[in-house]
């Protein structure tokens, strides 16, 4: 309810009460003679019974308010309000219990991305991923501004230009070139935007806490990658972070342990199925491949097979075994080399799954008949 018509409420109560009140209180006064000899402390009596305030209304506004709002065919409160159409929906019997309902969106069409930027009148959301947050203030693209501005308002162009730089703090600088670094191996390793803000938001945390001081950046960076990329289980290996930061995996470990002691980051192990996706999209392979991969590592699970060995290890042969019988079949070359680790590697993961699994025949039977088609082909 708005404020003006609040008050024109607040005073049609109060004159409301005060004439029941003066005509109840004429009636039993005159009828019972209740009235005392001193007038006066009648008409104080009277002026505390009749005390009505603001807040006596507003608080019966509010327990209005507090009703929930209830469908009127079948009292049902699953309510759904749908924008477009500006109605107000009954979800259980399909009543339209409101129609015409205000649009508050922008009265402004847009059919691509340039009309969005040329008719928005507002800026871009607060972001971590950059160092001031998106609220940053900059003055002129560059030196070549200077020569837009008149002869005789250069100068105080250029000190406002070059203060302006001057009093960004330390933490700003750091976050500014290192978040450029992080759009950089977000780019290569194909994260999402949520992983992308995570990641800032752990980094300016721990510029924060002091933590990056006589350490590398781009460690820091890497760590917090590898840990947020597990966290939102969107996992990356050590190797394709190696490849993407050019740092040791051995540093990327250290930094990964340190940084996550000191942000109390708790995460558990990676499991093989959160690389399954990934791993059968670089190979090629289709989404009944994918299915039957989970679906043998939802078994080995179940038989305790892959507990305290390597998740990509399990995921690569789980692909090759998956390939095989779909009839998709990749070599264990192609999928050492796409996944990361060795052929041994995969053969041995192989011989655990096929035989504890109880499906070694099945697999070598589907492969000798993909072997005979090539070479009959």
């Amino acid at each position: 309810m708005a404020y003006a018509e609040q008050n024109e409420y607040f005073e049609e109560e109060k004159k409301r009460i005060e004439e029941e009140k003066k005509r109840t209180f004429s009636e039993d006064s005159f009828e019972n003679d209740t009235f005392d000899n001193n007038p006066t402390d009648n008409m104080d009596q009277f002026s505390n019974e009749q005390d009505f305030t603001k807040t006596d209304v507003d608080s019966e506004i509010k327990k209005e308010n507090k009703k929930e709002i209830k469908c009127t065919e079948c009292g049902s409160d699953q309510l759904e309000r749908h924008e477009a159409k500006g109605e107000l929906i009954c979800m259980r019997c399909g009543a339209v219990l409101d129609i015409d309902d205000i649009d508050k969106s922008a009265e402004w069409r847009a059919f691509n991305m340039e009309q969005k930027s040329t008719k928005t009148r507002t800026g871009a959301p607060v972001t971590f991923t950059k160092h001031d947050k998106g609220f940053s203030t900059e003055i002129g693209n560059s030196k070549a501004e200077l020569y837009k501005v008149a002869t005789n308002k250069r100068a105080q162009y250029y000190r406002l230009r070059k203060w302006n730089k001057r009093l960004t703090k330390s933490k700003d600088r750091n976050l500014s070139y290192s978040l450029s670094e992080l759009v950089r191996q977000i780019s290569y390793l194909g994260l999402k935007n949520s992983v992308h803000e995570e990641i800032a938001r752990k980094y300016e945390k721990a510029v924060s806490k002091g933590l990056v001081r006589g350490r590398s950046m781009e460690s820091i960076i890497t760590a917090l990658i590898y840990a947020v990329a597990r966290e939102q289980e969107t996992p990356r290996t050590l190797s394709e972070l190696s490849a993407s930061s050019g740092i040791e995996k051995r540093e990327i470990g250290r930094a990964y342990r340190y940084i996550c002691r000191q942000l109390n980051i708790r995460i558990l192990p990676a499991k093989p199925k959160e690389y399954i996706p990934r791993f059968a999209s670089l190979l090629g392979l289709s989404g009944k491949v994918q299915a039957k991969s989970k679906e043998i590592l939802n078994k080995a699970a179940d038989a305790d097979i892959i507990s305290g060995k390597g998740p990509t290890g399990i995921a690569a042969s789980s692909l090759y075994i998956a390939a095989v019988l779909e009839g998709e079949k990749r070599t264990q070359r192609d999928i050492a080399d796409v996944v990361g680790v060795t052929e041994v590697t995969i053969r041995n993961r192989y011989k655990d799954l096929v035989e504890k699994l109880g499906i070694e025949d099945e697999v070598e039977k589907k492969a000798a008949e993909i072997e005979k088609k090539k070479q009959q082909a």
